[in-house]
């Protein structure tokens, strides 16, 4: 997680104010309340209530529903329900994503809804009218506010420029196409996960010896602890 949010914080052209995670213990443990402290001092960690369904909590925002409704038009549209649980598999679709954020957030223009209103006519029946806004790119809904610095906006419309947006396209489906082609994990055969990560990690101790990971449920009441006592004195 903590390779993950690296590297989406070397990403993201604004500042974060606020997290808003899911209560897992994968999402949420001390380490990562460790390493949102020391990276981002004056963040804002929000907690999901367990148990709410986005449709139901929207108005209460408890839910991710920006980043929820994209699990399908960006991630099971292109590769579908599969498992892919190798190495390699994970490079391919690290690189897969690599260009998938240029395309989605350059090219591919989305509409926000606006307003939903509820209406019955003189029968009883009722149907929903959604209002949208203009259509328009992540990037360019971005520049429209005062979120990004002129000096990042600079370099991101140098990157769009640059950009060929056909070739790009057909540069994610020949990956598509390379990891559907990769063949899957030998069963009973381990493979080194820390081969996955962006950046390598730093050990406090035990540098060069071998590690074992394991979830140790014993620790999760801990965790919310220090959780709650982190978000007290931000």
């Amino acid at each position: 997680m903590e390779d993950a949010f690296r590297h989406v914080l070397a990403r993201i052209p604004f500042p974060i104010l606020e997290l808003h995670p899911d209560n897992g213990s994968e999402f949420l443990n001390y380490q990562l309340v460790r390493f949102l402290k020391e990276t981002i001092p004056n963040l804002f960690l929000s907690l999901s209530r367990p148990r709410h369904s986005p449709a139901l909590s929207e108005a209460e925002g408890n839910d991710n529903r920006f980043v929820e409704q994209k699990n399908d038009t960006l991630v099971r549209h292109f590769l579908g329900h599969e498992r892919f649980d190798s190495v390699a598999h994970t490079l391919a679709i690290n690189r897969l994503y690599d260009k998938m954020w240029v395309y989605y957030n350059f090219f591919q223009p989305v509409m926000r809804l606006k307003e939903k209103v509820y209406v019955t006519d003189e029968n009883g029946s009722s149907r929903t009218i959604r209002r949208f806004d203009t259509a328009m790119t992540p990037f360019d809904r971005l520049c429209a506010t005062s979120a990004i610095t002129p000096h990042r906006r600079e370099q991101l419309e140098r990157l769009r420029a640059q950009t060929n947006p056909r070739q790009l396209r057909k540069g994610i489906g020949n990956l598509i196409d390379h990891i559907v082609d990769l063949p899957k994990a030998v069963p009973g055969k381990t493979e080194d996960i820390f081969l996955t990560l962006i950046a390598p990690l730093s050990w406090q101790k035990g540098e060069g010896t071998s590690v074992r990971l394991s979830l140790d449920l014993t620790r999760r009441r801990i965790s919310v602890r220090l959780y709650f006592r982190f978000i007290a004195n931000t």
